[in-house]
This record gives structure tokens, sequence and C-alpha cells, in this order.
């Protein structure tokens, strides 16, 4: 089962896969589709307020922060790793519980990327919000660090996420029923 939709004026076919017996989701892979991920960064920051840095979780939305940030013309952006690295200093975790990932996580700052953000206006990416808990892990990690969070993003609304109104986001995506309707 599919479902179609077009995202930054690009077509395409969201597989819908099993959460539990009463509830599937469109699952929106923005790795290794380069359109999607050009057209939604470029969507985006038109949408986009004024910011100095861009965060991501370790996670699908790597390849949009970082098309966001070349296309805003910044020369780096801050991804929060799944776990904390030999290079990492002074590191600051958080715990995140997402839909699509069947345990808990960790995300991780470390000194480096502190120093990037501290004191600056850090623009929270994604690729689909649908629960908001990597949302609110990320923004967890942010209030240790001392900056201001400039605004949160994604390419995709999921559910009620796309009811909130602290989210920018370019398109609602529904949740589905175990027949492929929408919810």
């Amino acid at each position: 089962m599919f479902y179609e939709m077009t995202i930054a004026g690009c077509k395409r076919q969201l597989p819908l896969c099993k959460i539990n017996d009463e509830l599937y989701i469109g699952a929106f892979i923005m790795f290794s589709d380069v359109e999607i991920t050009r057209a939604s960064a470029a969507a985006l920051l038109e949408k986009a307020p004024e910011f100095d840095v861009i965060i991501t979780a370790e996670s699908k939305g790597i390849p949009l922060a970082y098309e966001m940030a070349r296309q805003a013309g910044i020369n780096d952006y801050i991804v929060a790793r799944k776990g904390p690295k030999l290079y990492m200093q002074n590191v600051i975790t958080t715990e995140v519980d997402s839909i699509t990932t069947d345990h808990i996580q960790t995300l991780c700052l470390g000194q480096t990327e502190i120093d990037k953000m501290k004191g600056k206006k850090v623009l929270i990416i994604d690729d689909v919000i649908s629960t908001g808990e990597s949302l609110l892990s990320i923004e967890t990690l942010l209030k240790q660090v001392g900056c201001e969070i400039a605004g949160r993003m994604a390419v995709l609304a999921e559910g009620e996420a796309a009811d909130r109104d602290d989210i920018i986001f370019l398109e609602k995506l529904p949740l589905f029923n175990a027949d492929g309707t929408v919810k």
C-alpha cells in the first residue's frame, strides 16, 4: 500500500508501514532522493525565520539540514548524535522515544557543537514531525546550550502535529488505518 502526495512540487508514493494493528504511517524517506531534498530545502527556507545555525537529530533529517545550510550559504550545521563519539568533549545528552524507532535513543552534543550554537538563533530541522518527541529532545539539549530557538521546521507534519502552531512545515501527512484509508 502507498499514499501518493506532492511535496515541494515533487510527486511521491509513500509506502504505508505498520505501527500496530490499527495504525499505519506513510514512510517519507529523504535518503538518496536528491530532488525532494533540494526542493524541500528551498521551500522551507522561503518560510524560515531568521536564524544563525541549523540543527537536526542524527536521522533522515541530515540531508535536509545539509541542503538548507548549503542553500542558505552557511558553512556548517549541527547534528545531535545518537551517542557520544571519541572526539566529543564535555558531552551533554538527552533521551528520545521516536515513533519510528523501536527503542529509546540518546541524543548528544559535544563542546564543539555547543560553542557553535551558544548565544545564537538556532533552527531545528527534521524530515517529519509526528509525536514531537525528537523535537522535544533537541529542545532539551538546546536549553542546556544557552541559545535561542529561532524555529522548528519539517517537511511533513504527521497526524495531530499538523495542528501545532509552533512548527513550520510544507505538507500534512495523515495517519492511516490497516486497510490504507486515511484515519
